[in-house]
């Protein structure tokens, strides 16, 4: 999830991949080996877990690709023998259950909102996961030929991977980058979240005459290291979106507002907490109108690739008919098209059954044969909008990265849509208006098509990354399609009793699963949040359709902006869904991401000049970052394990009491400490990457 554009300055350029594939495809080196299988499927595990914990807090996910290929190659240097091919099969199966994990994380948490779910049971859960991440896997392989080899696009973090490889390959030391910053990553968060030592974010507010004016910086390493993954133009427009949400809209709301409606909203709070109530219960929706436009922009621009991707599907079925077709080289064998073909019609039932254990007919309230109905189209709707934002995602994927990949717009766009039709399908017989169960019951519905969707598109982008550096390295196409689906199946299996953790330990958003929980411990969940608001909103008839209206608008500015930027060639570019990506974010996550893109920046900038290169290669920063986001969220992880078991958040927090000081005093010390040690987290990052 990944959300936004355009690849990082400390990303290779594409002139690393000049030339043909490292291992050449007369050469045929041991693949999936049983330790391969065996890396591959506990890394899915571990980085589907963290990944869950990284974008249920920050809401986005960051590709885990480049630190799977470089753990691989640590732990396979234990071995007596390995090779290149080895570490690719298992960063592929790795890096797959990071992104399984977005799809997840972005929408089933919206049945816990929506009060549908108390808690993730694990074989429904486990179910739409491995679903919706097989189907992405088998969508995207008639596509790889048409977007990797035909439609020139760059994919940036599947050229870094296969850059890294090559560097392991060759004797590179890039794991002790990620060793180190994971290390101080998660002490960082030890003392955060699990003394409350040190501060995790500095907020306050201005009032100018009726206008509020909030702004906050979170602390944490992780939204730091977002800000240097995706580079100064992605945190940039991140920010703009945060500045016309809180620097904008909230000020003029709380001006022109009825009183009485803003005194229903904000109750007795002030400041900061006053700007966040306004943000929550109606600015963040103009990202839902941004969102959806930029969704369905996205499916506009991509129908050529799409249609070339069917055509490239069907040429190649027809030469597997053919018997005097030569033999295809190892470097360019797919998985049969006639397997992937029965795979994907196959999935549907699996699919069918998931969808009639999750959609209760009775919570519905409706008749037999509009049931039946509504899961029949809700399979159909599924496979329809799984291939097309497959395809989208792999091409967004190809362009922007995984990391920016724009998952949850066309998630929004789908459920979106998906509750538009159940509304007028299900309104026949029920009245959402008057049973608020039942808009509910439908709610969850729109998710749960929505959630098979956004895990085959997150799967999708990932897949097409993995395939490039495949490429690069000379990796068998087919080998890395079979471990896409191991890496599928091992996320699927540990999602569920993570996501139950997290909950337990933490709540997701205004839910809390026990009573006396302090709510500002929760996860965030703002994907998750949104999507529950808007299927529910569109039941219940109380979506606020002037400010979706609004980011529509928003949306409409932005993408002429760009065309106008693309229109001058502009190395600057704005991609809609990165503004509206920061719309609907607290501006406490805008902050550190935009601060993390300057650094990138600068730290570029000072390596170029150094190198005297027109474009640094080196991957020092990026290895860095990624170990601070992976140090933190494992942290996380395993913090929500003492915290479930004593039902508190604040089971191993330091008191005042403990340190001698008052409350007032304990506060000061912990935001100073917060502040302090988050800029020597920024000035390390820089030191690191401008080398």
């Amino acid at each position: 999830m990944p959300e936004s554009t355009s690849t990082t300055s400390s990303e290779p350029s594409a002139r690393a991949q000049t030339g043909g594939p490292y291992i050449s495809a007369s050469t045929s080196l041991p693949e999936i080996t049983p330790k391969a299988l065996f890396l591959g499927f506990i890394l899915s595990a571990v980085l589907a877990g963290a990944n869950a914990y990284l974008g249920l807090k920050v809401g986005m996910t960051v590709s885990a690709s480049i630190p799977a290929a470089v753990i691989s190659m640590a732990l396979l240097k234990a071995f007596k023998e390995s090779n290149i091919l080895e570490n690719n099969i298992v960063q592929t199966a790795a890096s797959a259950g990071e992104s399984l994990a977005a799809g997840v994380i972005f929408t089933l948490p919206a049945l816990i909102m929506l009060r549908y779910w108390e808690g993730f049971p694990f074989l429904e859960t486990m179910s739409v996961a491995l679903c919706g991440g097989i189907i992405g896997v088998l969508f995207t392989i008639p596509l790889r030929r048409a977007l990797i080899l035909e439609a020139e696009l760059q994919f940036p973090e599947g050229i870094a991977t296969g850059e890294v490889l090559k560097a392991g390959d060759r004797g590179g030391g890039g794991a002790k980058y990620i060793a180190i910053a994971g290390l101080a990553g998660a002490a960082m968060q030890f003392f955060q979240t699990g003394l409350k030592v040190v501060g995790d974010s500095v907020s306050g507010a201005v009032t100018a005459g009726k206008s509020v004016f909030g702004i906050a910086s979170g602390l944490g390493v992780a939204l730091l290291s977002v800000g240097y993954i995706v580079g100064l133009n992605i945190a940039t427009l991140v920010f703009l979106g945060g500045a016309i949400a809180w620097f904008v809209g909230i000020p003029l709301y709380t001006a022109l507002a009825d009183p009485a409606t803003l005194q229903s909203i904000v109750g007795d709070a002030t400041g900061w907490d006053a700007a966040l109530s306004v943000w929550d219960a109606r600015i963040r929706y103009m990202g839902v109108g941004a969102m959806a436009t930029g969704g369905l922009w996205a499916l506009v621009a991509l129908i050529e690739p799409i249609r070339d991707g069917i055509r490239s599907s069907m040429d190649a079925v027809r030469r597997a008919k053919d018997e005097s077709t030569p033999d295809i080289t190892r470097t360019e064998r797919d998985t049969p098209i006639n397997f992937v073909l029965g795979g994907a019609a196959a999935m549907a039932v699996p699919i069918f059954i998931v969808f009639t254990f999750v959609v209760d007919q009775t919570g519905l309230g409706i008749s037999s044969g509009l049931y039946w109905l509504t899961i029949v189209f809700g399979v159909l709707f599924a496979f329809v909008a799984g291939f097309l934002f497959s395809s989208v995602a792999g091409y967004m994927a190809g362009l922007v990265g995984s990391s920016n990949n724009p998952i949850s717009g066309v998630t929004i766009a789908t459920i979106l849509t998906v509750s538009l039709i159940l509304l007028v399908l299900l309104g026949s017989q029920i009245d959402f208006a008057v049973d608020t169960s039942q808009a509910a019951a439908a709610a969850a519905t729109a998710i749960l098509v929505g959630a098979v969707v956004c895990c085959a598109a997150a799967i999708a982008g990932d897949n097409m990354q993995d395939l490039k550096a495949g490429h690069i390295v000379g990796a068998t196409p087919m080998n890395q399609q079979i471990m896409q689906v191991v890496g599928v199946v091992a996320a699927s299996l540990a999602i569920a009793p993570v996501m139950d953790l997290l909950f337990s330990a933490y709540g997701f958003g205004d839910v809390l699963p026990r009573a006396g929980m302090d709510p500002s411990e929760a996860l965030a969940a703002p994907q998750a949040t949104l999507m529950s608001s808007v299927a529910d909103g569109v039941f219940s008839r109380n979506l606020p359709w002037t400010m979706i209206g609004l980011g529509v608008l928003i949306a409409i500015a932005i993408i002429v902006w760009d065309k106008w930027l693309e229109s001058r060639e502009s190395s600057f570019r704005a991609p809609v869904l990165a503004v509206a990506v920061g719309i609907y974010l607290p501006i406490d996550l805008s902050v550190p991401i935009f601060i993390g893109g300057l650094i990138a920046y600068f730290a570029a900038r000072s390596a170029t000049k150094k190198a005297g290169e027109e474009e640094p290669e080196s991957q020092r920063g990026l290895l860095f970052a990624s170990g601070l986001i992976t140090g933190e969220a494992l942290v996380g992880i395993f913090l929500a394990i003492p915290f479930a078991i004593q039902e508190d958040a604040n089971a191993l927090a330091i008191s005042p009491d403990m340190l001698g000081l008052s409350p007032a005093a304990f506060a000061t010390m912990e935001q100073t400490l917060g502040v302090v040690l988050f800029a020597g987290f920024c000035f390390w990052l820089y030191q690191v990457a401008k080398k």
